[in-house]
């Protein structure tokens, strides 16, 4: 578990540095420089019933994702009903930064150099940094491939943040956009697939999961 843990945080650290160069190999410049629409405004009710119902329809497909799933849909909850300030504020500070901290020191624990200095290792970072540079890959080519549909109103490059590293692949949308041109702003858009790629590969998960009994 921690050579594991250990080479999904290098990823997730390596993420400026791995994805520019596909971004920019899949893409052409006016495809870069294409400027997307406003988001429609979204009502209170919607961003409420959003946590719910995404909780209640992955539990009943893969109930062995409900830990996962559920406790980033109850955060949103949290966020989104506007009923439980204390709750919200401790969430996003004093009790995110500690169970970073226990993360941290469990992951550290169980990561001995006999664990991590191991050709099975090597193979867990190697297979995981090919994964990664596929689903890049094939985010922007499904980018493309809506910006054909849309008739040019997708910039294929909030393709990339389909991965699961939130926020820092909608942040790289935005940067190799705002390169071609400075005045585009794809953040925001850029974090749709983001969160879905989480959802994804919490779904993913349960998935292998239910396979291999975990």
């Amino acid at each position: 578990m921690g050579p594991i843990a250990v080479a999904a945080y290098c990823y997730m650290s390596l993420v400026p540095i791995i994805q520019p160069p596909i971004m920019k190999l899949l893409t052409t410049e006016k495809e870069r420089k294409i400027k997307m629409t406003q988001l429609r405004p979204v009502s209170k009710l919607e961003r409420i019933l959003f946590p719910i119902i995404v909780t209640i329809v992955v539990c009943l497909l893969l109930p062995s994702t409900a830990p996962l799933v559920g406790m980033l849909m109850l955060g949103n909850l949290f966020r989104e009903c506007g009923v439980v300030k204390q709750l919200k504020e401790t969430a996003s500070n004093a009790l995110m930064y500690i169970v970073v901290i226990i993360l941290g020191t469990s992951v550290g624990a169980t990561t001995s150099a006999e664990a991590f200095l191991k050709f099975d290792t090597l193979k867990i970072v190697a297979l995981g940094l090919i994964a990664f540079a596929f689903g890049t890959a094939a985010g922007v080519l499904f980018g493309k491939l809506m910006c054909k549909l849309t008739k040019g109103k997708v910039n294929p490059l909030i393709g990339s943040a389909g991965v699961s590293a939130v926020p820092m692949a909608a942040r790289i949308s935005q940067k190799v956009g705002a390169e071609a041109d400075p005045t585009n702003f794809l953040l925001m858009h850029a974090m749709g697939p983001n969160v879905a790629g989480v959802i994804g590969t919490a779904v993913a998960a349960g998935v292998f999961m239910a396979i291999f009994g975990v």
